[in-house]
Formats: structure tokens, sequence, C-alpha cells
């Protein structure tokens, strides 16, 4: 490209060779009265100089653009990313300093980061006090602070709210405290964002994201993490709902009424129960995301065929990289697309829109090698392969996991893994989906969904799981 002086002289010599003709006709019709051409002085060096401005900022302003500098021209790849606006160094490749270039991508895409589990981590080591000084979050013992926040450019959180699942053998029956210790997690949730208003900000939907990051502060979601939560009722999610709940993982490591999960080889429904599938229209409904993190292949399955919404992995790799099951296996990621979609030779069943949130946990990442940013660039590179780049997406699970992979220590390492898939030649448009704008639009479909379902009068689901035996009968017999 001319640099600005070449562009400003060209400029003054088109204007003095113009001024050397004294008459033309206006607009270069025939037919028009004559005027004079410009003149160098009175109006006419008004119109020059104007003229001079205009080609001086059409050299300078690009050159000198935040995002242009290290940028050059690349060939396009993958599927379609955020789909946010944006100019033409969205799809170029980095040429320069892969940490600088990184920055500069974060700052116009912060993270969003769909599993952390501080909640439960202000549970264990605090007991929930956020007035104690050793819970003030300028300074955590674990993967998440203030101080960190700012310098990984996190921009939005899924903070999970998550109880284990009851001791193995416990009949599904059984009462217990899970749905007042999820209350419990999502007050907390609440109560941090309150105590810390110049940081976050509560967010219900992905306009409220958007709106957050606008006001610079980090839009605060909350998901949670297994069925076993919602005491056998569908009634609980409703309310959960209420509360701002934006996903539900349909398991986490135990069966529950609704699902089989991904561990143990059990498999107590074959995947989804009868009202394991009506949780799927009643989270659809209302606009809760089914997340499929901790699923057997069965449940991921069916959910898949069922479900009108995207789905969703907030927290999991690809198994093809790390043989584990909490991995997500080819075939299945193959089934992901944009809603309608066929297959690679156009045939097949019709695709479902989603997106694989990637994990951080060692043991899932690297099972059988060291853990560090480049395994999980690759995970994060094969789903982008099998299921395109739309369909990945960032979700550490840090504050839930005992260790971390080298180089993403916590959530100030952001920017390192951004910098490695810079070097691999992602593109920030690329990059910016990666970061959140591939989430943000599933959450958005699902809402689109919800009032879909509202316009064909499609009311809340009123199925009892089979093995409540307390509703129908007298108090008394309770």
């Amino acid at each position: 490209m001319p640099n600005a002086g070449a562009r400003a002289s060209a400029a003054i010599s088109t204007i003095h060779r113009s001024s050397s003709r004294s008459r033309v006709p206006l607009l270069g019709h025939p037919d028009q009265p004559e005027v004079r051409r410009w003149t160098i002085a009175g109006p006419g060096l008004r119109a020059a100089l104007v003229l001079l401005v205009v080609v001086l900022a059409l050299a300078v302003i690009p050159i000198g653009h935040p995002w242009r500098a290290g940028f050059r021209r690349g060939g396009g790849g993958g599927k379609e990313g955020e789909g946010e606006e944006g100019e033409g160094w969205e799809r170029e490749r980095w040429t320069g300093d892969a940490r600088e270039g990184a920055r500069r991508v974060l700052e116009r895409y912060p993270v969003l980061d769909s599993h952390i589990d501080l909640p439960i981590l202000l549970r264990t080591q605090f007991a929930y006090n956020l007035s104690s000084p050793s819970s003030n979050l300028s300074s955590l013992p674990g993967h998440v602070d203030l101080p960190r926040i700012r310098s990984g450019q996190l921009g939005s959180v899924v903070w999970s709210a998550f109880v284990p699942c009851p001791p193995e053998g416990t009949p599904l029956n059984e009462s217990s405290w899970r749905v007042r210790d999820t209350l419990e997690q999502i007050d907390v949730v609440k109560r941090l964002v309150g105590r810390y208003p110049d940081t976050f900000e509560f967010a219900r939907a992905a306009s409220d994201v958007e709106r957050a990051r606008r006001r610079g502060k980090v839009a605060s979601l909350i998901g949670l993490e297994g069925s076993h939560q919602l005491g056998n009722s569908l009634a609980t999610l409703r309310m959960y709902a209420e509360l701002g709940v934006r996903y539900l993982t349909l398991t986490h490591t135990c069966d529950t009424a609704f699902a089989d999960a991904g561990f143990g080889g059990s498999s107590t429904h074959g995947g989804l129960s009868p009202i394991g599938r009506t949780l799927i229209r009643e989270l659809n409904r209302l606009a809760v995301l089914a997340d499929l993190s901790h699923v057997s292949d069965s449940t991921a399955s069916q959910a898949l065929a069922l479900s009108r919404a995207p789905v969703v992995w907030s927290h999991s790799g690809a198994r093809a990289v790390g043989d584990h099951p909490r991995n997500v296996p080819d075939w299945i990621l193959e089934r992901l697309g944009r809603d309608g979609e066929v297959d690679g030779k156009g045939e097949g069943k019709g695709k479902k829109d989603g997106v694989v949130q990637v994990v951080f946990a060692p043991d899932f990442v690297a099972p059988n090698g060291p853990a560090n940013v480049s395994i999980v660039a690759d995970h994060i590179e094969h789903i982008a392969r099998v299921a395109g780049k739309a369909h990945v997406g960032i979700g550490s699970d840090f504050d839930g996991i005992p260790t971390t992979p080298e180089g993403l220590e916590d959530v100030s390492a952001y920017p390192n893994l951004f910098a490695e898939l810079l070097s691999r030649n992602w593109t920030p448009a690329e990059l910016g989906g990666l970061a959140r704008g591939n989430f943000l639009r599933v959450l958005r479909r699902a809402e689109e969904v919800a009032e879909e379902m509202r316009a064909e009068g499609v009311r809340e689901a009123e199925d009892v799981w089979e093995g409540r035996g307390d509703l129908g009968r007298g108090l008394g017999e309770l």
C-alpha cells in the first residue's frame, strides 16, 4: 500500500493538472452548462484541502489501526466463526509476536469461559463467607481472582453451581440435600456479583453478555452440573431457570432419573429415560441449554436428535486426541453443524448446531502424557477439523480441577492458548468465535427456540418421574 506522503503528493498533482484546463462539462455530460475547473485560489483551494485530508485519512488510518499492524492476508480456513461485525483484519493472518497478537485479539473478543467452579471453592474453603478477609477476590488460592481475571482478558463466565452426586448405590428416589446445596451455590454467585459490582454483572441472556462487555464488566451466568440437582422434579428446573440458570449438564458422574452418565459403563436407561426425553423439551422451552459433558454417548446421541435448540458441551475435549469417556467421539462431532446441514456426502440426517467448550483438565486432555498448552490446542484443532471452527470454544474447569496444563495454570494464562493458535494460522475472526462468539450464537439460538415454542403455545411439562411415590397422597402419608 502506498504511504501517506505518496498518496497526498498524487492528490496534489491531480489537482494541479485539473487547474490547467479551465472548462469542462458539468458531471461530464456534454449537454450540461460548462463550469470552471478548480483553481488554486478561493473556493478551489478549500476543496483541494478537503480532498487532501480525505486522502491522508484513507492512507493513515488503516495503517495505524490497532488491529492491522502485524497481520497479513491469508486464505480462509474452517467454517464460519463468530459472525460479529468486523473489518478486513479479521480474515488476516498474524505475522508478528504471537503473544502481542493474542492480546489484541482478546481486546476485541474477551474470553467467555463456560465452566469455572469458583462457587464450590467458596463453599469448601470459606463456607460461603464472602466477608472473610481470606475470601477477598483480590487474592484467592485457586485459579481465579480479580487481578488474574484482568490479566487473562476474561470477559464472561458461566459459574458452575455444582454439588456432588450422592454416594454410589444410593437409590434414585432417596431424598437428599442436593437441591438446598444447589440453591446455596446459586446464591453465592449472585452475592459475589453484588459484592463486586465494578467487576461483575449478572447475565441471563446473550444480550446481557454483550451489554456487560460494552460496560467493561465480566458477564456472570450460571450453569448447573448435573440433573441429580433437580430432586427428580421438572418443577425444580423451572425455578432454577427463573433464578437465571442457563445450562443444565444432564448428568455428572452418576446416572440420574433422567439420563445415563458416561462413567463406569452403567446403563440404567440406555441413554435418556422417558422423563429425560421430556426434560430435553422443557430445557428448550425455558431457553436452558442441554449440556452434554459427562453424559454417556447414548445420552448425547439421543439428546442431539431430540433437541430443537443447539446443545453444548460445557467442558469436554476430543476423544480422538485424549481417549477418555469425558471427551466427545468423532462420530458425534460429525453430527454438529448449522441446523439443517447434511453431511459431507450430501446425505444423511440433518446436523444440529452446538459447541464443544474445550476443557483444560489434564486427566481428560492428556490421559497418557504430560498436559500443556499445545495439547489443549490439539483438542481445539481436532474439533475444528471434524465439526468446524464455528463449533468449538473454551470451558476450562478452573477451580474444579486439582492440576492444570503447563502454560494454562490459571485464568491469567488464556492468552498463551490464543498465541499458540495464532502460530497455527488461526485468524482473528476464527479466534473470536473460539473466545466467545460460538457459545453466544448457540445461546441466542436457544433463546429464539424458546420464543418459537411460546408462540406455538407449548405449555410447561407436567410429567412426574415414575419413581415418585409422594404425590397424590394425603398429608399424613408423607
